[in-house]
């Protein structure tokens, strides 16, 4: 077991403990499922064959059938994919919503392979997974450098080799294929209203956690998101057209900053033209690194794991961490955080609009039946709210500002008590 997976067993642990749940009941939340690895045959544009492997670790079904996103990074492992299985477990248990979780991924550069090799790929680990997944068994849904397109040529795949139209295999699809309406923006959007409850909770406080005053007006309130990717992009877009200054994003290139606040349209417009955010008029070129320590009020790591790290923690200056990334904070550098009094809104909770719209999507492509968008948004705002609530309460009655440990608890409780319903 190497380190990302010990942190989180070591997180449940501390959860388990805390709540005084049996040994036993323990012991079935601390391991997945089911493991499953498959070589991948691609025949590449040169003629030649490459091998990738496949992963899918489904780790717990107790409360639905498996959720999770397929994701194509050159550093997914096993360790990793596990780690992000259980936290899909936990994501789905704060939601509320009828599933279990899993994750998927494959050890590949997307940005070294062409398009038709990339569709080649996605079909390739759809014949190797085809037996483990289903509307009823497992559900896949984008993540990192997997897109709507990705999705369509699972679903594709995944219909001709069990001979009949299943649109409810893959969430996160396009909308002309079954895709739910808003299912693009709303892990952006959940994680805002998010960030706007957060606020308001604040706002009722004198001061925030790390002692400093949290800004009254929105357009004193300075935002920095890590990862210009769709979430962070959609994320940063949402916050500036409701009036929060965005002083600050980056991409896998390097960031930029502008103290008194960028606009994420024309960064965009930027981005698509150069190919990243870096070099834009009217900004300053700083590194990923620099942007997490910026003197801002919100930082949104909306990137890859474990940035926020034991080495940086010191240096991190916000007073709120909202954690649109999976897994961004490591439990070193949390404690560090914690200590300081920054206020972590853990990404089990910020992040969980991608997967609650992804079970509306679900629901319409069983029903048949397709909701307009203004439904869509109101059922979101409306899911995560409810998980906010109670997560927010869950902190207050501890008497900490642990948003993490309380969610787990929310989390752990849910899926305890269905195990002992259940009889298992």
């Amino acid at each position: 077991m190497t380190n990302q997976f010990k942190g989180v067993i070591e997180q449940l642990n501390k959860i388990c403990r805390l709540r005084g749940i049996e040994p036993d009941e323990l012991e079935i939340l601390r391991k997945p499922d089911r493991i499953i690895e498959v070589s991948l045959p691609v025949i590449m544009d040169n003629g030649q064959i490459k091998v990738f492997t496949g992963y899918r670790v489904q780790y717990n079904n107790i409360l639905g059938p498996y959720k999770g996103g397929l994701r194509f990074h050159p550093k997914v492992n096993l360790d990793e994919v596990k780690a992000l299985a259980f936290w899909m477990t936990i994501k789905c248990a704060v939601a509320d919503i009828p599933y279990g979780g899993g994750k998927g991924g494959v050890a590949v550069d997307v940005k070294k392979i062409s398009k038709s090799e990339l569709e080649r790929l996605t079909r390739a680990y759809t014949r190797g997974f085809a037996d483990f997944i289903g509307p009823f068994k497992d559900i896949l849904a984008p993540d990192v450098y997997t897109n709507p397109q990705v999705m369509a040529w699972l679903m594709d795949e995944y219909n001709h080799i069990k001979g009949e139209n299943t649109p409810a295999v893959v969430t996160g699809k396009p909308v002309e294929i079954g895709g739910s309406l808003g299912r693009d923006t709303a892990t952006s959007l959940g994680g805002f209203y998010i960030f706007e409850q957060v606020l308001e909770k604040m706002s009722a406080k004198s001061k925030s956690a790390s002692g400093g005053k949290i800004a009254s007006n929105k357009n004193k309130i300075s935002l920095a998101v890590q990862g210009f990717g769709n979430v962070g992009m959609n994320f940063a877009l949402i916050a500036f057209a409701a009036g929060y200054k965005i002083v600050a994003v980056s991409d896998s290139a390097g960031g930029i900053y502008n103290k008194k606040s960028l606009n994420p349209e024309a960064v965009l417009l930027h981005k698509q033209t150069t190919g990243s955010v870096i070099n834009f008029k009217g900004a300053e070129n700083i590194s990923n690194e620099k942007l997490l320590e910026l003197p801002v009020e919100i930082l949104a790591p909306a990137a890859l794991e474990n940035v926020i790290n034991e080495k940086n923690a010191g240096r991190i200056k916000a007073k709120i961490i909202l954690e649109l990334a999976n897994g961004p904070t490591t439990p070193a550098a949390e404690a560090k955080l914690l200590k300081k009094g920054i206020l972590i809104v853990p990404d089990v909770l910020a992040n969980s609009g991608g997967v609650i719209v992804s079970y509306f999507e679900w629901v319409q492509n069983l029903q048949h039946y397709y909701w307009e968008q203004a439904k869509v948004k109101a059922n979101l705002k409306k899911q995560i709210s409810s998980a906010f609530k109670k997560v927010w309460q869950t902190m207050e009655v501890q008497g900490n500002r642990k948003m993490r440990t309380a969610a787990y608890m929310v989390a752990v409780e849910r899926l305890v008590k269905a195990l002992k319903v259940r009889g298992i």
